[in-house]
């Protein structure tokens, strides 16, 4: 069965995407048959993978809303063992248009479980919000993962989260467990940095903290916007190498 993987985090711009795309990728270069969701409206990792997201017939939006089933939705990357499940603007009136449905927490859930064998790992790019989208990756995943960026704030919101899981594992799926933290944009040239980690392990000394730090990388930024992920758009890189190493770390928790 597949290992089902939510990354989020309410805060924007802490690397939410650019771990989605590139841990998938990553996972995929390992051999593992992987699904990317973009649950996000700004549909980033779907124009992260080279997908043009404004020509999509159909999107994650139509799933949502019962209008199409999750594999009429499915495309297949340009990397081998990677396939998407595109999002776009439309995706921003899911959450109104769901008012009144029963069962509307259990929506992404219904139609990941008729696909969810087929794959090593799905990974949910969540949007920066703690909304009904969210909640739909939440009842769908096994696991959340929440990247966090190394700075002054990077605890604020964190509690709300953690609260909002184990809320969805008191109330919707008793199976959710936090995947872990991974840190993001590190400039080991700041103390700031250094701070920010030491604060946040000392906070969460109960909840797994991944060992990989992501760094501040010039190609890991550019890469998006020539539709790649990092490992082929500049493989030897220091990006490329951190999330290589973070999919190695993520494959070693499969049996935890």
């Amino acid at each position: 069965m597949g290992r089902i993987i939510a990354i989020a985090n309410q805060k924007g711009g802490v690397g939410k995407t650019t771990t989605s795309i590139n841990l998938s990728a990553c996972l995929a270069e390992k051999g593992k048959k992987v699904l990317t969701i973009d649950l996000d409206p700004q549909g980033n990792t779907t124009s992260g993978f080279g997908m043009e997201k404004e020509k999509l017939e159909n999107s994650v939006y139509e799933l949502m809303l019962g209008e199409c089933s999750i594999r009429e939705i499915m495309f297949k990357t340009e990397i081998e063992n990677l396939s998407l499940v595109p999002s776009n603007v439309n995706l921003a009136g899911a959450e109104i248009e769901l008012i009144g449905i029963n069962e509307r927490e259990y929506i992404l859930k219904n139609e990941v479980d008729y696909i969810k064998d087929n794959y090593d790992f799905i990974i949910i790019d969540c949007p920066p919000s703690l909304n009904m989208l969210t909640i739909n990756a939440m009842t769908t995943a096994n696991t959340v993962l929440v990247p966090i960026q190394c700075e002054y704030y990077a605890l604020e919101g964190l509690s709300q989260l953690i609260y909002t899981i184990n809320l969805v594992q008191e109330r919707l799926n008793p199976e959710l467990q936090m995947e872990g933290i991974v840190f993001t944009m590190y400039d080991a040239r700041t103390n700031l940095s250094l701070q920010v980690v030491e604060n946040v392990k000392n906070n969460l000394n109960s909840t797994n903290i991944y060992k990989t730090i992501i760094p501040r990388n010039i190609r890991l930024a550019e890469a998006p916007s020539h539709g790649m992920p990092i490992n082929l758009y500049d493989k030897k890189s220091t990006g490329a190498e951190s999330y290589r190493l973070l999919a190695e770390e993520v494959i070693e928790r499969e049996g935890i």
